[in-house]
């Protein structure tokens, strides 16, 4: 089999704003591809850029996506391993755009295999995947008011979004914790925004409040300091930004830094390189969260093959769509059950882009 060409399409979706600790999304920078080959079926692929996580934008992701298309063409795409390297040899980090022709080759090669692509993985069978719903930063009492919308439509899990003033932050999650009641799992995600001293401050009063874990409280380049952390907080610290790969995770686990790790594909350059990543924590005893960024349906689907096919991931951060997004391209794909999302019983990832839609991007074929 050989890849033939690869259509590569800049892929927005406006969404209603969604503010996190490092700034405020308007859209989702995302970008669609499809690799074709001369077998009479392609795979697709998708990524979606966080600018102010990742450092890499819609547009450096699709010129990325014209080198990279040119590096692949007329090479075999279930040679996974191979054509991967090819890609971390031309180009340092650019995990996001990286993860998008992973999946693709992965869809691909599922698909070759006749088997849906959690199955491809080593999965064995279906499992209830319950995401958490997230609320963006507001006003304490905004914030308090969405969980109680969010409790009336049936959300058991929520996801709050932290990292400007400690104090501030305590005051929302206190105020969340009491619309909510006591049943409801509440998580935090500071994005990075606290330094050493508000870390501790907060996740020291948040003792009380039944927090099932806090995401990465401080800068990458502070995770020195996330051992003296761990040992005081009375939540459970989960790793996101400082695990981009199976290395960051070995030093975290070597340092006793985290309880959990956040896996996201646009952080490990994709499913390849997220299969190790979950070896090393499943290894060290370390459960991790399949997670995202601004992907539409088409990622989540494969994030939901991940999941399912790998026990160790236990936690579900898979409310991607669900933040606002104002369109809906995807066809076939993962659908919300709930907040329960289930696979598509098809072949590979299972997803794609509605032609008409396709047909209205800014694209190139290379």
């Amino acid at each position: 089999m050989l890849i033939t060409h690869i259509d590569i399409y800049s892929f927005s979706i406006p969404m209603h704003p969604f503010t996190i600790a490092t700034g405020t999304m308007h859209y989702a920078q995302n970008i669609f591809i499809r690799v074709q080959t001369d077998e009479g079926f392609y795979g697709v692929g998708e990524c979606s850029a966080f600018p102010m996580i990742v450092g890499e934008s819609q547009s450096t992701c699709y010129v990325m996506a014209r080198d990279f298309a040119a590096l692949w063409k007329g090479k075999d795409p279930l040679e996974i391993d191979a054509r991967m390297q090819e890609l971390h040899l031309f180009t340092a980090g650019n995990s996001t755009i990286k993860s998008a022709f992973d999946m693709a080759l992965y869809d691909i090669a599922a698909k070759a295999a006749g088997m849906p692509l959690f199955q491809f993985l080593g999965g064995k069978n279906q499992k209830k995947l319950e995401t958490d719903l997230t609320i963006g930063i507001g006003s304490p009492a905004d914030m308090a008011d969405k969980a109680i919308e969010f409790v009336k439509n049936g959300v058991r899990i929520i996801k709050i979004k932290l990292g400007r003033s400690p104090e501030e932050d305590i005051e929302r999650v206190r105020l969340i914790r009491e619309a909510a009641g006591k049943e409801i799992i509440l998580r935090i995600d500071a994005n990075q925004g606290w330094d050493r001293p508000g870390a501790e401050k907060a996740l020291v009063a948040m003792g009380d409040l039944n927090i099932q874990f806090c995401e990465q409280p401080m800068r990458t380049f502070n995770d020195h300091l996330l051992p003296g952390l761990k040992k005081i907080s009375p939540v459970p610290v989960m790793a996101d930004e400082s695990v981009y790969n199976h290395h960051d995770a070995e030093r975290l686990i070597r340092t006793d830094s985290c309880s959990y790790v956040n896996i996201k594909l646009a952080k490990t350059g994709g499913i390849l390189e997220a299969i190790s990543v979950n070896r090393v924590c499943e290894k060290a005893g370390i459960p991790c969260m399949m997670g995202g960024m601004l992907e539409s349906r088409v990622a989540l689907t494969a994030f939901a093959h991940f999941a399912t096919a790998f026990g160790n991931v236990l936690f579900y951060d898979m409310d991607t769509c669900l933040l606002g997004h104002k369109e809906d391209p995807v066809t076939g794909g993962v659908r919300y059950n709930g907040y329960f999302v289930e696979l598509p019983d098809s072949i590979g990832i299972g997803a794609d882009v509605n032609e008409d839609y396709l047909s209205s991007l800014d694209q190139i074929r290379v």
